[in-house]
């Protein structure tokens, strides 16, 4: 397998775990939805009224969710898996001695062909010390020594 078609591997994996992100979210505000549909037609009093109030709290919440998700994809539309760069940047592979990164986004560990890759932001903590980093640079993160060995 190639960087490209690992670089395409991992992002559709990130676009995945984004979509299904949302639909969760989604689905979500629709309970949301029907469930203060039925609080309408109930008239309890202050039961009713308190009901209502927490169910347009967390309707606010998952539309702030949906927001955060929404920028997400924007995020991951910018990624350009053909790109070739000698720094560490957005939609780059970046190997060190201590694992392999693909800067996209945070959602964990994705095995490829048996060997696992780290997705991660620019703006999580491992991400911002690999971001720019060129073969060859150093850091320490977490009590650890890294050495970029390679960029893609």
């Amino acid at each position: 397998m190639n960087v490209k078609e690992l670089k395409t591997g991992l992002l559709h994996h990130c676009k995945d775990t984004v979509e299904k992100r949302f639909q969760k979210i989604k689905q979500t505000i629709t309970d949301i939805e029907e469930s203060l549909q039925e609080e309408s037609k109930s008239s309890a009093g202050d039961k009713h009224e308190t009901g209502r109030a927490m169910l347009q709290i967390d309707r606010e919440n998952a539309g702030k969710q949906l927001q955060g998700i929404e920028m997400v994809q924007s995020l991951l539309k910018k990624i350009d898996v053909s790109a070739v760069s000698d720094y560490a940047r957005l939609g780059s592979m970046v190997y060190t001695n201590q694992g392999n990164y693909f800067m996209s986004i945070s959602i964990g560990a994705v095995t490829m062909n048996k060997t696992p890759y780290l997705c991660v932001a620019l703006n999580s903590p491992i991400g911002a010390h690999l971001t720019g980093k060129r073969k060859g640079e150093t850091f320490r993160f977490n009590e650890k020594d890294f050495v970029v060995t390679s960029v893609r």
